[in-house]
């Protein structure tokens, strides 16, 4: 051990033993992992996008644990940690298995029993693989990985030690984004999205500005931050300022259908049917390459922790007398046999389309991008985890292989799907449990229960997720826009994955299309900018990163107003209510869904149906000035919870 590592003493000493791994903190940690399971499935299948839930829960249970009696820092430590890990397989779940939808073959196997298995499969290796590299990435790299979600979880629960009202926040923007979204979209009392859209007459025809009003996008925003939100808002006025409108004036002067389109005339089609039809393959070829540059710069961090990964196996074979209780960690004889058990599981349950050598991908392919997923959240957080670049990587592997072995046919689609899912929710576990491990070394957590909580925040939030997407599908949509789904949820990574499968076993892409994205996200990167955010601002409705833009200014606005401090980095007054409005916003949308799908006394009538009135639609651009003025409102209030003192109320 270095002198470095020596030096560093955690908030609670190794030689101290407190309660940690409580049945009321299981039960609470358990509750947070649906509830916020739930908000991911919702938020990922709308914006592609979801955001670390450590944070909120950290300050909710700070809370709950004053009304029903003193706690221990380590209790709500262990909260949090089994809390978040609905969040983070949600996240892996959304980004991947809806795309079943879109494959030949595949509807048949988006149910329930299925979507359990995968995202368990997942879940337990995400955690099992990170258990050789928490030496490695966690203690080694203490100083050079910040860990930011972990770091500033870690503030929170000291904070909360010392006394203090940090989950006041949390409950305003919860509070306000349910009544906010009721009122809007239940009600109807204003628009959801306000937009404006060029006529084909016009120097810019069909160019379209839009925003959607939304509180949960507001408070994606402001917790990504200006930078990002910029980066991805240029990507979207790319496509609807520029793109769009050129294909639009090239379409005029058509007299016939321009593949990949064979029967419709470009000039015939709207906006967001070009979008559709054109922008979304360029967009699926922007994201495909940013993700694999991405990718290619981690290459060294990838080398350097499978490096110590294996120095630190070797020394723990050896075995080297006592174990600290902050050392102590799942014996490597359990990881081993768990995931050989697995694969096990995955060659022989029936009705899952996989076969030995999509197993055994898994396993190899699982652990590679645990390692990178892990590392790059210790730099850049696990909000921005590149998690759907490391997904393409994978199924691009597995179709090489697959077209090298001659299976080409619809049958094996699924089967490259099932490979990439499980990798997509391990990687993005895996980085979730960095960020929990991190935490629990800075206040002096015991590995070994973070782990088995973990587990058990995995294993609850599969019996969950299912559920919450099925009930989503079923009542909103996913994706297509039907007589019954008129404004589905766009499930943009979802897409992109069945897209990326179909295109390349079935050798039907438009790789005209795909390759200019590709070339989009070259140059980008060659400019200095995130090849990645600017190809999913290409990909994603122009609505939704113009809105998560006004959640970027905002914190600029605000943190001019008033400086962040090192300790208020990532747990400020301001990012305490967004994750409120994040948390309030998608789940009223859940409850919209099951409003929805609730028929009451008329045949094919929702009780959604008879509540909205849809005032807000009515009104034309009139409608469209009030939407706006109502979301500037919302902006102001989320300025003022930001500016406010939080430091005075941790220190009372």
């Amino acid at each position: 051990m270095s002198i470095k590592e020596k030096e560093f003493k955690p908030y609670i000493s190794a030689k101290d033993f407190i309660p940690e791994f409580t049945l009321r903190a299981i039960i609470m940690g358990a509750i947070f992992s649906v509830i916020f399971g739930a908000v991911s499935c919702y938020l990922g299948l709308k914006i592609g996008l979801t955001v670390s839930a450590s944070i909120p829960i950290s300050v909710l249970a700070i809370s709950i644990f004053k009304k029903l009696g003193k706690a221990t820092i380590l209790e709500s430590n262990m909260v949090q940690t089994v809390g978040s890990a609905g969040e983070s397989v949600a996240a892996g779940v959304i980004t991947t298995i809806p795309a079943l939808l879109f494959l030949p073959g595949g509807e048949d196997y988006f149910k329930y029993f299925q979507i359990f298995v995968l995202a368990f499969t997942g879940g337990m290796l995400g955690i099992l693989f990170m258990v050789p590299l928490r030496r490695s990435l966690i203690v080694k790299e203490h100083k050079n990985l910040p860990y930011p979600e972990g770091t500033a979880c870690a503030d929170v629960l000291i904070a909360g030690e010392k006394g203090g009202n940090l989950a006041q926040k949390v409950y305003y923007g919860l509070g306000i984004a349910i009544l906010y979204k009721l009122l809007m979209s239940i009600l109807g009392f204003w628009k959801e999205v306000p937009s404006y859209i060029f006529s084909k007459t016009s120097v810019l025809p069909n160019a379209t500005i839009k925003t959607e009003v939304g509180p949960e996008l507001l408070g994606v925003g402001y917790i990504i931050g200006p930078k990002v939100g910029s980066v991805m808002l240029g990507g979207g006025l790319f496509s609807w300022i520029v793109l769009i409108p050129m294909i639009t004036m090239l379409g005029d002067q058509l007299s016939v259908p321009f593949l990949p389109e064979k029967t419709k005339l470009i000039a015939q089609m709207s906006a967001d049917e070009i979008w559709n039809r054109y922008i979304r393959y360029i967009g699926a070829g922007a994201v495909a390459f940013g993700g694999l540059i991405t990718l290619i710069k981690s290459l060294p961090t990838i080398v350097s922790a499978f490096g110590d990964a294996v120095k630190d196996l070797r020394k723990k074979t050896k075995g080297d007398g006592e174990i600290l209780r902050t050392e102590k960690e799942i014996p490597l004889i359990w990881v081993v046999l768990g995931s050989i058990g697995l694969v096990a599981f995955m060659v022989v349950i029936p009705n899952i389309p996989t076969n030995l050598l999509s197993a055994l991908m898994i396993v190899v392919f699982g652990f590679f991008f645990v390692t990178v997923s892990s590392r790059i959240v210790g730099l850049i957080g696990s909000s921005a985890n590149p998690v759907s670049g490391m997904t393409i990587a994978t199924l691009m592997a597995t179709c090489l292989i697959f077209i090298g072995m001659g299976w080409t046919g619809d049958y094996y689609q699924p089967i490259v799907l099932v490979v990439g899912s499980i990798v997509c929710i391990a990687a993005a576990n895996a980085g979730a449990t960095s960020q929990d491990l991190k935490t629990g070394y800075l206040v002096g957590a015991t590995p070994f229960k973070q782990q088995i909580g973990l587990i058990i925040g995995v294993v609850v939030a599969v019996v969950t997720v299912g559920f919450t997407i099925l009930l989503l599908q079923k009542n909103v949509g996913i994706a297509v826009v039907t007589e019954a789904h008129p404004n589905p949820l766009p499930g943009p990574q979802s897409v992109l994955m069945a897209t990326v499968i179909k295109g390349l076993l079935s050798k039907d892409l438009p790789w005209g299309l795909v390759i200019a994205g590709m070339g989009i996200s070259a140059i980008m990167e060659l400019c200095g900018v995130n090849a990645l955010l600017f190809a999913l601002g290409t990909y994603l409705p122009l609505s939704t990163t113009s809105a998560i833009f006004v959640g970027g200014m905002v914190r600029k606005i605000a943190e001019r107003k008033q400086p962040k401090t090192e300790a208020e980095s990532e747990a400020g007054a301001g990012t305490l209510f967004s994750s409120g409005l994040i948390a309030g916003g998608a789940l009223t949308g859940i409850i919209v869904a099951i409003l929805v799908g609730t028929n009451s006394g008329t045949p094919g009538v929702s009780l959604a149906d008879k509540l909205n009135m849809k005032i807000g639609e009515g009104m034309g651009p009139l409608g469209d000035l009030i939407a706006a003025a109502i979301f500037l409102l919302l902006c102001i209030v989320v300025y003022r919870f930001a500016i406010s003192k939080n430091k005075s109320e941790v220190n009372q």
